[in-house]
């Protein structure tokens, strides 16, 4: 057993504890993302009232037009399933595999993007506990179906359990992931139809989450912004970080 533990640990860049360590911490902070997107006891009223605000707010603007795409979506054989499960199963596997990859093969860039996705998580906890917000699936009053219901069952669809909180709209942690996997792979890559497939992803995600009444479109701008200010900060700690002349980040 010790012969293969050594062959792994003399592949990793940084050397097996410095990848427990790192495995350790992005699971921690996106257990605990979970965990605390899960508590949301006594909100459901106020999540549906946030909801129908945001709903007030694009018809206020004139850009309404979520129901209309939906209603467009179902009339195309296979589009709503095919962006169903896009929906259910991109956001975790792409981050993922995003995330090992840059690890192993640009280990560099991996701090700076890690930090990125610990600001953008704690910005996303406090909306979801200052401002819940049901999706608008779960408004058929506008003329939303919901389509993950079939991919995921009702119970979990329509209810809150520990590591699920449907109502999360605000911001779209889908988008931001989305962004923050798609524009540090489309700089990294070096095929350009891989750059142009990455800088592609973001938009996809958007037009998903929007078409298959997951999100707002307004959750998805506060999805980039979320995303916007995280790498703010996280470039910025790490240009704190080479102005003290620290060594590799923990």
């Amino acid at each position: 057993m010790s012969r293969p533990w050594h062959w792994i640990g003399g592949k990793l860049p940084r050397g097996r504890r410095d990848a427990l360590r790192q495995l350790g911490l992005v699971a921690f902070a996106y257990y605990l993302y979970r965990m605390v997107r899960g508590m949301i006891d006594g909100e459901v009223s106020t999540a549906f009232e946030n909801a129908r605000l945001l709903v007030d707010a694009e018809r206020a603007m004139g850009l309404f037009f979520e129901p209309a795409l939906q209603a467009w979506a179902l009339t195309v054989p296979g589009l709503i399933e095919v962006a169903s499960a896009l929906y259910v199963n991109t956001h975790f596997l792409v981050t993922t595999s995003f995330i090992v990859w840059l690890y192993l093969r640009r280990n560099d860039d991996f701090y700076v993007i890690r930090d990125m996705f610990m600001v953008a998580m704690g910005v996303a906890l406090a909306c979801y506990l200052l401002f819940p917000t049901a999706p608008p699936r779960m408004l058929p009053e506008w003329g939303f179906s919901d389509s993950v219901v079939e991919l995921v069952g009702r119970e979990t669809s329509q209810g809150a359990e520990v590591l699920f909180n449907p109502y999360a709209a605000v911001p779209s942690m889908h988008v931001a992931f989305a962004l923050m996997v798609g524009l540090p792979a489309a700089r990294l890559v070096r095929s350009r139809g891989l750059k142009i497939a990455w800088l592609a992803y973001p938009c996809l995600v958007t037009f998903v989450v929007v078409l298959t009444a997951n999100h707002y479109w307004l959750d998805a701008a506060f999805g980039a912004m979320a995303a916007a200010f995280a790498a703010r900060v996280a470039f910025a700690i790490q240009a704190s970080r080479e102005a003290l002349g620290a060594g590799a980040p923990a």
